[in-house]
């Protein structure tokens, strides 16, 4: 028997609530084991865009019997904040610039930041959705320094090329990415399939 995959989830205070929990719902539906951190900004977003008191794990997952672990924010000595907790990547989403700032230079004051700092020394995928816009110097820089530790940055910016018909298919454009980047399968619609449907006029103009 297989054992299922296992994903980190951080919610940090950078709009974005939609994302955190599309993904987590499509987390929960491809059977894997989800580890959930929220930052009290993180809880703040849960409230004020998904109308949430406290954080709402049958409403992120999408259905009651979803299996999914909250740790709390200040216990940095939960499971996933040390480096023998097997897991398969993490995912910050949505990524504030402070979170940004305090995985970049290594700062570990609580569990979301530990683990994102854990993930990246036990050489395992970790993925900031990083939504804040538009970007100063500090943030470019602190980019540069998660992607050179090994992080990978995936700004929340959907395509247009499916053709969105709604806000949910923009929420699912991004969340697709991020479940590509740590190996999780799903049949969201986000691939490009290039065909002559595609082109508007003479591509070679």
């Amino acid at each position: 028997m297989s054992t299922p995959q296992r994903i980190i989830v951080g919610i940090t205070g950078a709009s974005g609530a939609a994302y955190a929990q599309r993904t987590i719902a499509c987390l929960v539906e491809a059977g894997v084991e989800v580890h959930l951190v929220v930052s009290p900004l993180g809880q703040r977003l849960l409230h004020d865009e998904l109308g949430m008191e406290g954080v709402d794990l049958a409403a992120l997952a999408g259905r009651e019997d979803h299996g999914v672990v909250l740790h709390h924010y200040r216990d940095v000595g939960a499971s996933i904040a040390s480096g023998s907790f097997k897991h398969d990547g993490m995912i910050v989403v949505p990524c504030s610039n402070n979170s940004l700032a305090s995985i970049a230079t290594g700062v570990s004051n609580n569990l979301l930041h530990r683990a994102a700092n854990v993930t990246l020394k036990e050489r395992r995928r970790l993925v900031l959705c990083h939504r804040e816009t538009p970007l100063g110097l500090i943030e470019v820089r602190n980019m540069a320094a998660v992607t050179e530790a090994g992080a990978v940055v995936c700004p929340a910016n959907p395509g247009f090329y499916m053709l969105p018909e709604s806000v949910d298919d923009l929420v699912d454009m991004v969340v697709g990415r991020l479940l590509d980047l740590v190996g999780v399968p799903h049949a969201l619609r986000t691939r490009w399939a290039q065909s002559p449907a595609n082109f508007r006029g003479d591509e070679n103009k």
